[in-house]
């Protein structure tokens, strides 16, 4: 009995696919590859010459009997276009029926744009809600945004160039002042963190181009007030590192998911 193994590669920059990636890559019998015009970019710069198999929402029906019957002979790498497969992508099904196969599924971990996202926004990671693709109805769109501003979990959503302006004004809409980032063509040539209000990533990004991801901050009213002892221990660590009001306001932004005035109030009372 073969196992499938999930294996993420990057997103854009080829550099960051993982040393046990290439091996398992090297060694499987088959590649079942969303894009295997994507994948032969990867594995020529690598040198791997295994057989590939397209892959994808299209084909998924016919092409899951192909590889359960490969995988009953050997091993059997599943690719997705970019990242980890079967997250907001056709691998799922594919994963799901291996395992009712009785076929051992191994993960091979590696690069992730909604979590790169969520690394460099500098909005709270306690507990965030990944939602894929945003919604193209403008209605469904508005009832995810309006459901958002009560929700304390920081959003992950991808969105498309062509449609990002109209998000961000749905935002705007929805939750004015919220901060969100916009993280576009993340770890290529032209990457760009954007961080602020949807109304200032509007006048900002006038002509978008390339891949999206939107993190978005959850609502302050569901986030439990943190407790004055550790809030003041966390201040007065902060200044003993020399960190500058500015600076800590920040942080406390990032760990507490609080609004700017919030972060203040909390300095200014851990100062008392």
């Amino acid at each position: 009995m073969g196992r499938l193994y999930v294996v993420a590669t990057p997103i854009g920059n080829l550099e960051d696919v993982s040393l046990r990636a290439l091996r398992v890559l090297r060694e499987a019998a088959l590649i079942a590859a969303e894009d295997t015009r994507t994948a032969r970019v990867l594995l020529k710069r690598y040198h791997i010459d295994n057989r590939l198999l397209s892959y994808n929402d299209h084909n998924k029906a016919r092409r899951i009997p192909e590889i359960l019957a490969r995988l009953a002979q050997g091993d059997v790498a599943l690719v997705s276009d970019a990242g980890t497969p079967a997250i907001s992508d056709p691998g799922v099904e594919l994963v799901a029926a291996a395992r009712a196969a009785g076929h051992e599924v191994v993960a091979v971990p590696g690069p992730s744009a909604a979590v790169a996202a969520l690394s460099v926004a500098g909005l709270p990671t306690a507990s965030f809600r990944f939602v894929g693709f945003l919604p193209r109805a403008a209605g469904a769109l508005r009832r995810l945004l309006e459901e958002q501003a009560a929700r304390p979990e920081t959003l992950v959503a991808f969105e498309s160039p062509q449609r990002l302006r109209a998000t961000l004004a749905a935002v705007e809409a929805a939750l004015p002042g919220r901060r969100l980032a916009v993280c576009r063509e993340l770890t290529k040539l032209h990457e760009e963190v954007f961080v602020g209000t949807a109304s200032q990533a509007l006048h900002h990004f006038t002509l978008p181009r390339g891949e999206v991801v939107l993190v978005i901050e959850g609502g302050e009213a569901a986030i439990a007030a943190p407790d004055d002892a550790a809030v003041a221990a966390e201040v007065a660590e902060m200044k003993r590192l020399g960190l500058t009001r500015a600076q800590a306001t920040a942080l406390l932004m990032s760990r507490y998911g609080s609004s700017r005035r919030r972060a203040y109030e909390l300095w200014l009372r851990a100062e008392a």
